[in-house]
């Protein structure tokens, strides 16, 4: 397995005759994508899009003679359901006055924003001294062996004027906070409003987020869908959605998006109900079902809230206590999963084993044997959710 799949510029261009920008990719390494990616059916079709992810606001831009770099990323779902991550950095061009910005993107099956962003910086410090230097660099990049978790890798490249310089890329240890900032989460959205992200995705909600810069929406999204753990969110998922497809968001089944502030007034002249629009930026609710504050048992809602309103003073304790460095992203999501812990960790009680050796769930004994009554309302929603039958299944499958 390679580090990464693809790496494409995208620059934006617009004939004579039209008003607006078209994205359009000017470079690709490999050109010719190699195994695995060459044999996904849906490769043409992802390559026609990642364009758009790149500039999802096209509309938007005009030739300028300084802008401050900017990396975010993406999320594309194949047929096969298996999810692939772009990880993007937006700068203007070498060359003197206005001119329009490129995206450098890398295409990976890796979730790893910390670990790609590296690299997307090394690309733009190579870039400025010049473009040449970008190809050799990704090629040694693709061709250094896959890291597993908690490893480092050295990555060897040429730079005029300094000779052979080695970069150590390094992939966290925890590879389900890989892709993880809940720093930036926490910056934008109070605790009693992320509760209410929280539980409107539990139920498998329609949410929609809306900042005005594309890397604190895919921040954001991936922490909000981090909050799930142990369950996965197995709906639409599209942290940064162009301009150009935001009818998804008319879509009657669960959906988590996010959009650029730019587009809101599309957003808000389609017919959509029952959902929740987050404002990142304001820490507000433009609509909302009104019963979010709701859906959770009322104690394990409290213990979770004060334990994330007491994040900064726990960490500070653990780090006296233990001359360690708690992060705050384990902190977080050790939270939440002892939330799932009091509700649904007594599952393995009530998985039967048939005479065939199959595992079989039962349900009803399991809902109706928690001594909360909070829970047991509770229950009888979360238990109708796919990310529950999924959990569940996962589990009647396993030997």
């Amino acid at each position: 397995q390679q580090l990464f799949e693809l790496f494409v510029v995208v620059s934006l261009h617009k004939k004579a005759s039209e008003m607006t920008y078209t994205p359009q990719i000017i470079q690709q390494f490999p050109s010719k994508p190699e195994h695995p990616f060459r044999q996904s059916k849906d490769t043409e079709e992802r390559l026609k899009v990642i364009p758009k992810f790149c500039f999802p606001d096209p509309k938007d831009w005009f030739p300028a003679s300084d802008l401050k770099s900017e990396t975010f990323s993406f999320v594309l779902t194949g047929e096969d359901g298996r999810r692939w991550f772009g990880y993007c950095k937006k700068l203007l061009p070498e060359g003197k006055g206005k001119r329009l910005p490129e995206v450098y993107c890398i295409v990976s099956r890796l979730g790893c924003f910390n670990l790609f962003s590296k690299i997307l910086d090394e690309v733009e410090k190579r870039r400025e001294m010049s473009p040449a230097l970008v190809h050799p660099f990704m090629r040694s990049v693709m061709e250094a062996p896959f890291p597993a978790p908690g490893r480092t890798i050295t990555v060897r490249s040429f730079l005029p004027g300094g000779g052979n310089e080695v970069m150590e890329l390094c992939r966290p240890l925890d590879s389900r906070l890989e892709h993880v900032d809940f720093e930036c989460l926490f910056k934008c959205l109070s605790v009693s409003h992320t509760i209410r992200v929280f539980a409107s995705l539990l139920l498998e909600r329609r949410v929609i987020f809306v900042a005005d810069n594309l890397s604190t929406l895919s921040k954001c999204g991936h922490a909000a869908v981090a909050t799930l753990y142990p369950f996965t969110w197995q709906h639409t998922y599209i942290p940064v959605l162009p301009t150009s497809m935001i009818d998804i968001a008319c879509s009657p089944t669960p959906f988590l998006i996010g959009i650029l502030s730019c587009s809101l007034p599309q957003l808000q002249d389609l017919p959509i109900e029952e959902v929740l629009i987050v404002d990142l930026c304001a820490d507000k609710f433009l609509q909302e079902v009104s019963d979010e504050d709701e859906i959770l048992p009322h104690k394990l809602q409290a213990a979770l809230v004060q334990i994330l309103e007491e994040r900064s003073e726990i960490l500070s304790h653990e780090q006296s206590d233990t001359q360690g460095d708690m992060p705050l992203n384990s902190l977080v999501s050790e939270a939440f999963v002892q939330f799932f812990v009091e509700i649904v960790g007594h599952y393995s009680l009530h998985m039967n084993v048939t005479e065939k050796g199959e595992r079989v769930f039962q349900r009803e004994l399991f809902r109706k044997s928690h001594v909360s009554r909070n829970v047991r309302h509770f229950l009888h929603f979360f238990m109708e959710t796919q990310m529950f039958a999924g959990f569940i299944q996962d589990r009647e499958l396993s030997k």
